[in-house]
């Protein structure tokens, strides 16, 4: 087994270190936020994650996971260093590599001739093959090992994954890299760094075009008055296309997805292509949030301004805590700016931070949501909405109007509840 340090703790990082302390590797995991340090080291976990908490103890009790804000301390004699840093995207789309490029100035004049570096973080096309320069040093190689974790089911996905990618021009390198997931039963795709990185954003970009295609079947669903979930259904038994992935929502979103997207047409023009049907699921997505908010006004007699939106749901999907880049902040957002006011319960989400808007009001629980308010927009997929009691709810609205994006609550049972019930595509 290998000796890992593993720079950053996000949930990328985080979930890495501790699944590969729990597959045998002795792993420190790096982070400069020194009270998050100390958390961590006390098996106290940040971020909502299935099964990570579980994890992180674990290998804490058996010595096999540590935690430090040393990074020169925690890269002696190790084997491998694990880079899960961030890398946000700028405004033109553009990707900010300059936490990446710090910590390889700290980590050149440092490492072992020979340590391998591995770039699990999500980067531009060509990155890779840049990092030596980062380094300053010839004498470590360097491997792209790109993640393919969902929020909600990280620990999962890394113990059992789809694929494992491997990308270096040092084939010895990649070997060892590979190594790291002998335990693991899944297909190993050893490649060149660019095909590595490209097949992250490609997997990423494909999947939008889905969600993306899958609303706009659903709008035109809603205007020839077809189900779409009969449509979903007939589409996603075809073997060439699969059910995943074919979900009506409120539009996509969330910490990759959107990021991954911008950078990835940015590094097209860099490369001399304009990809316009990429752009177009971009434009497509921005569409859906407006038709959920035009819904709701249709709800209300064709206004919100000056009315009460109850709202369930703020994070981008059920079982995370994550808000960055949610679809139903950016509906909030829009129901805000046409004069609305807007309440919100999410299971997860106790306080306005700097990523909701400051006119937002929370409250403790889904009925509080809505006491008083005009009608009701179920924006995430969290499974404890569809128990609330629809009764319960009408007594709390004045008015009994609900749009559930999601498909999550049983439509015929809140119709008998007295509700006008809107959704996606039905």
């Amino acid at each position: 087994m290998s000796k890992l340090a593993v720079v950053g703790t996000g949930y990328v990082g985080l979930t890495a270190g501790a699944c590969l302390a729990h597959m045998g590797h002795q792993v420190v995991c790096v982070d400069r936020d020194a009270d998050k340090v100390e958390r961590l080291a006390a098996g106290d976990v940040p971020i909502v994650e299935d099964g990570l908490i579980d994890l992180v103890v674990d290998g804490i009790a058996r010595g096999q996971l540590s935690f430090t804000t040393m990074l020169l301390e925690a890269v002696v004699g190790i084997d491998q260093v694990l880079l899960t840093l961030p890398t946000p995207a700028g405004s033109d789309g553009s990707t900010d590599l300059s936490a990446l490029e710090a910590v390889c100035g700290e980590l050149g004049p440092v490492l072992a001739s020979g340590t391998v570096v591995v770039v699990r973080s999500t980067v531009p096309v060509g990155t890779t093959r840049q990092v030596p320069g980062m380094l300053g040093r010839s004498d470590l190689p360097v491997v792209a090992n790109p993640e393919f974790l969902r929020e909600g089911t990280a620990v999962s996905d890394f113990l059992e994954p789809d694929r494992i990618v491997v990308g270096s021009d040092d084939p010895d390198a990649a070997a060892e890299v590979v190594g790291l997931y002998d335990t693991l039963d899944a297909p190993v795709v050893e490649t060149d760094p660019s095909a590595a990185e490209m097949i992250k954003y490609a997997s990423n970009a494909y999947l939008v075009t889905r969600l993306s295609f899958i609303n706009s079947i659903a709008a035109v669903c809603e205007g020839l008055e077809a189900d779409v979930d009969a449509v979903v259904e007939g589409l996603g038994l075809d073997h060439r296309i699969g059910p995943r992935y074919l979900r009506p929502g409120p539009g996509w979103g969330g910490s990759c997805f959107p990021k991954d997207t911008r950078s990835l047409m940015h590094s097209a023009r860099r490369g001399g292509y304009d990809f316009r049907f990429l752009e177009a699921a971009i434009a497509v997505n921005e569409e859906q949030f407006d038709r959920v908010v035009a819904k709701v006004a249709a709800s209300m007699g064709g206004s919100v301004k000056g009315r009460t939106v109850a709202v369930w749901g703020l994070t981008f999907k059920a079982r995370t805590d994550d808000h960055r880049d949610s679809p139903a902040v950016a509906i909030v957002e829009r129901l805000l700016a046409a004069g609305a006011h807007v309440v919100a319960h999410d299971p997860t989400v106790v306080a306005v931070t700097d990523l909701l808007p400051s006119d937002l009001e929370l409250t403790a629980g889904p009925l509080e949501a809505c006491s008083g308010a005009d009608a009701l927009v179920l924006l995430t997929d969290w499974p404890e909405f569809a128990l609330v009691d629809p009764v319960a709810v009408a007594e709390a609205l004045s008015t009994p109007s609900v749009v559930d994006t999601r498909g999550v609550l049983d439509r015929r049972e809140w119709e008998r509840a007295g509700f006008d019930v809107r959704s996606i595509g039905r």
